[in-house]
């Protein structure tokens, strides 16, 4: 954040007077911004040189210098359009082409009953076992993603506002799977697109009735509702009704409370809190 300017001596000795001494009272504070400025007995003016300079504070200094390694993904699936077409492909960096060595396979004597031969025998069972489980588990896995392309493609060429509603029962069914299946396939495999590295599983969201008769996902829903709260003018920030009436205007009819449920969801705090902190 853009440093404040610097405070007058008395609003600096506010500021660390009224620091909490402990992180729970954050949220209190936070709530009501008025009450507290009446209650330190601070003036209008002071109050704001000491929320400007709380702002601009780092809430975890520590983790400039705590030197942790950044975790890294390897996408499962590369995703690119070609043409009109959305395409996905296994990344080569954890799909690698595995064959039997033919040199070791050559040892193998069929009419030999001995037991160096029989041994090699069942390791080359366990090895031709094992490639044809790491081939079809990787087929399975591109199925299952090409599936997801093609039924949210909306979201590849819009962004998360065009997200359609999709549970993992629309997958397993299209594909003829098992429903654990495809759970299984999605848990912790990551889909890299133009919009960015996604995990299988964040491209499931449930259906929202919007009381007109269409359905929409929550992650669009949500989206909606992001858009709108960052559009939103700061002194005048959108209510929940407001909210669903301006959704309405666009189609999506949902509830007030649904708002406020996916609201709290994304850690956005209500019209009046963004007012005070506004």
């Amino acid at each position: 954040p853009t440093a404040p300017s610097p405070l007058r001596p008395a609003a600096r000795a506010y500021a660390y007077r009224g620091l909490p001494a402990s992180r729970f009272a954050l949220p209190w504070r936070a709530a009501d911004v008025e009450r507290v400025r009446r209650r330190l007995r601070f003036s209008a003016r002071d109050m704001a040189e000491v929320i400007a300079l709380i702002r601009s504070l780092h809430p975890r200094p520590g983790t400039s210098i705590a030197g942790v390694e950044p975790h890294y993904v390897t996408p499962d699936v590369r995703v690119r359009k070609r043409g009109n077409a959305w395409i996905a492909e296994l990344n080569p960096e954890i799909a690698p082409r595995l064959r039997v060595n033919p040199d070791y396979a050559k040892l193998i004597r069929r009419a030999d009953r001995s037991d160096d031969n029989l041994c090699l025998k069942s390791h080359l069972q366990e090895a031709r076992w094992f490639i044809n489980s790491l081939a079809s588990r990787n087929d399975t896995v591109l199925k299952v993603a090409s599936k997801i392309v093609e039924l949210q493609r909306n979201f590849l060429e819009y962004g998360e506002e065009a997200m359609k509603p999709m549970v993992l029962r629309d997958v397993a069914e299209a594909l003829g799977l098992h429903e654990s299946t495809v759970s299984r396939v999605t848990t912790r495999k990551y889909m890299d697109t133009p919009r960015g590295t996604f995990e299988f599983k964040y491209f499931f969201s449930s259906h929202v009735s919007t009381g007109s008769g269409d359905e929409r996902s929550s992650t669009a829903v949500r989206a909606h509702i992001r858009k709108l709260v960052v559009a939103e003018n700061p002194r005048h920030p959108l209510s929940d009704n407001k909210i669903a009436t301006v959704l309405a205007g666009q189609g999506i009819r949902i509830a007030r409370r649904t708002i406020a449920k996916y609201r709290e969801s994304m850690g956005v705090p209500s019209s009046n809190e963004r007012k005070r902190l506004g």
